[in-house]
């Protein structure tokens, strides 16, 4: 009988960490497992998403596929928060008994946990893979560090405007077309329907506010021969912060809610019909559906400055990767493949909305879904993307940005004073990580 995937909860991880060693393979010096078992569990740690159910049922069928492949080998799976990912994953690479066989992870860890020892090598096995040769370019390059690879790409993922075509046609406003005219549509629907945020914003919301600096000319750091020197207090980049947080108050999206609210939350307000407008991702597709807005929202481009500008978005998405130390080596990496195959991500996009990594399933899949389109075309656009720092890892867990926000929308501190203590931050982290 097929064994299904079992989604496990955090005592039963706890349980497994707590396994003595003699349950699993020798490790070598460098965390590297020194056997590679044929069958046997493999163990994966995948994102929560917003809305979780459809992303079960695409992860449940590849799953399917790779335990019809391999007889002997089951798959249990768990789906962990993105905002604890940072102290998860480290206990796991400090502790590799208790780690699992592969984990999803965000584009902008990659470099941090290759420098952390936490991730295999699998240069070879993804260069012999067929379906390889189709990976984005730009994907490509969210999996490798120093010419190797380190995972495999699982989707892209790009934020754009999402709108209530209900409230917009009832208070007579159209989309905005400049960063501006977002901020004065915000406030006319708050005055309008004050039970709603005009736009929900979070102070935790990094990449939903990163677009705003970018859109303004700033830089989140700029290159220093192999490191980087924050820049997030340059005019520039003060510009669009100002903008940002000009969005947190009582005539948009108050303060005391909103300064906590990180992407997640945002998308929940805007999908359980709490707010006029809000950031989200192709990615955020699905939840939305699945609200109460389902039918009563559109979606655009996120404006620049400039009349018929796109703001930058940030280049995002996730990968999956191998642990260096799971003992099951060839096994992961044809796990590996199953979940992140042109099969799988034509499937989750058609599930959550995760634009595929591979050039022509993704082409494939806006043919088939017209919502795909504001998407692309801020791809198309040009999007930005963190600093390639071992550094940026800290940053992102150490929460400065979210600080930042959130010490000018609490008014503890002016935009120049927050932005200069956050780039001393960011230049101590990159300074051990160049």
């Amino acid at each position: 009988m097929k064994l299904p995937v079992r989604v496990t909860a955090p005592a039963a991880a706890l349980l497994l960490a707590g396994l003595t060693a003699t349950a699993c393979a020798p490790q070598t010096s460098d965390g590297k497992a020194a056997t590679d078992e044929k069958s046997g569990t493999l163990r994966v740690w995948l994102f929560q998403e917003v809305s979780n159910k459809p992303k079960e049922k695409v992860v449940e069928e590849a799953v399917a596929a790779f335990e019809q492949r391999n007889k002997g080998a089951k798959v249990e799976v768990e789906y962990i928060p993105v905002e604890t990912r940072a102290q998860r994953v480290k206990a796991a690479f400090n502790d590799p008994e208790s780690a699992p066989d592969l984990i999803e992870y965000g584009n902008t860890d990659t470099a941090g946990y290759v420098k952390d020892g936490g991730l295999a090598d699998i240069s070879a096995e993804f260069a012999a893979w067929d379906q390889a040769e189709d990976t984005d370019p730009t994907a490509r390059q969210a999996v490798t560090v120093g010419g190797k690879v380190y995972g495999a790409p699982f989707f892209v993922g790009i934020r754009a405007l999402y709108y209530r075509t209900d409230v917009f046609r009832e208070l007579g406003l159209t989309a905005p077309k400049t960063q501006a005219e977002l901020v004065e549509t915000a406030k006319k629907i708050r005055k309008a329907r004050p039970e709603l945020y005009g736009i929900a914003v979070g102070g935790a919301y990094t990449y939903g506010a990163m677009p705003f600096v970018w859109a303004a000319g700033g830089e989140l750091a700029t290159a220093r021969g192999d490191s980087y020197k924050a820049a997030v207090n340059s005019p520039e980049a003060l510009k669009g912060i100002t903008t940002y947080t000009s969005l947190f108050g009582d005539d948009n999206c108050p303060a005391a809610k909103c300064a906590q609210m990180g992407g997640n939350a945002t998308v929940t307000a805007f999908a359980s019909g709490k707010a006029g407008m809000a950031i989200g991702g192709d990615f955020s597709h699905a939840a939305v559906e699945a609200g109460t807005v389902k039918g009563k929202y559109a979606v655009v481009p996120l404006p620049g400055t400039t009349p018929g500008s796109i703001a930058p978005a940030f280049a995002g998405g996730n990968n999956i990767g191998v642990l260096k130390s799971t003992s099951r080596r060839t096994l992961a990496v044809d796990l590996l493949k199953s979940l992140t195959g042109k099969q799988t991500q034509g499937r989750l996009f058609d599930a959550m909305g995760f634009l595929p990594t591979y050039t022509d399933t993704r082409a494939a899949a806006a043919q088939r879904q017209p919502f795909v389109k504001p998407f692309t075309d801020t791809l198309a656009a040009g999007t930005k993307f963190v600093p390639a720092s071992p550094g940026w890892g800290q940053i992102d867990a150490s929460l400065v940005l979210p600080t930042m926000f959130q010490e000018i929308v609490s008014g503890r501190k002016d935009a120049k004073a927050a932005a200069d203590d956050a780039a001393k931050k960011m230049d101590a982290a990159f300074a051990p990580a160049g």
